[in-house]
């Protein structure tokens, strides 16, 4: 069910997009990854998975396995990094991601992707997805990750728009309260709830180009 009545799209500038579970469709790549990680540290597959999206790896490491050390963590994080970037087998875009785009292309929007993921993965899913942002925000590129306002911000400075004006798109809680810091509305994905509730992003994309028509 889409809730318009708290955003007004007309006055949206731009459009901030999360990639992974948004924008690109990569949660059985990102599964995979995180079960072959749990088994090998003896961890609960479904407890792991509950806990990890939206989240950079390292901190979900830290969260899961407390005890370790920060080498430890920091060896932990980058062995399931190496299982994602080894395993990009079905990634591809999410129902309606291209529609969007089309649609912020015809509409005159400006958009960019800003993820948890590091330069190298963020490139390889956008790749096989069939995405090329304008503007791409990744975990290298900032200090702290959702659910901080940096990467956003960031974003909406290297686009020149002011975050007021801005829409984030996202489908986890992290992504959203970063949105949300940032002072920007929030479309959100998966049943969460942000200042729109999108089934898919088609459903924007229509919004969008219905908000643009004039009366």
């Amino acid at each position: 069910m889409v809730e318009q009545g708290r955003l007004d799209l007309a006055s949206v500038e731009a459009v901030l997009l999360d990639m992974d579970g948004t924008l690109v469709d990569s949660d059985g790549t990102i599964e995979r990854a995180w079960a072959a990680w749990a088994r090998e540290h003896e961890l609960d597959v479904e407890t792991v998975l509950a806990v990890a999206h939206g989240h950079p790896a390292i901190r979900t490491i830290r969260n899961l396995l407390p005890g370790l050390g920060e080498e430890a963590v920091t060896a932990a994080a980058r062995r399931q990094e190496d299982l994602e970037y080894d395993d990009a087998a079905d990634v591809t875009a999410t129902a309606g991601a291209h529609d969007l785009l089309a649609a912020l292309d015809r509409a005159g929007l400006a958009w960019a992707v800003v993820t948890t993921a590091d330069d190298r993965l963020a490139e390889q899913r956008l790749k096989a997805a069939g995405i090329e942002p304008p503007v791409l925000v990744t975990l290298d590129d900032v200090r702290a990750a959702k659910p901080d306002p940096e990467g956003y911000l960031r974003a909406a400075t290297l686009l020149g728009v002011a975050p007021s004006a801005c829409l984030v798109v996202e489908d986890s809680a992290p992504g959203l309260a970063a949105g949300r810091s940032a002072g920007m509305r929030t479309a959100a994905l998966r049943g969460l709830d942000g200042d729109l509730r999108l089934p898919d992003l088609g459903r924007l994309a229509h919004l969008l180009e219905r908000s643009r028509v004039r009366p």
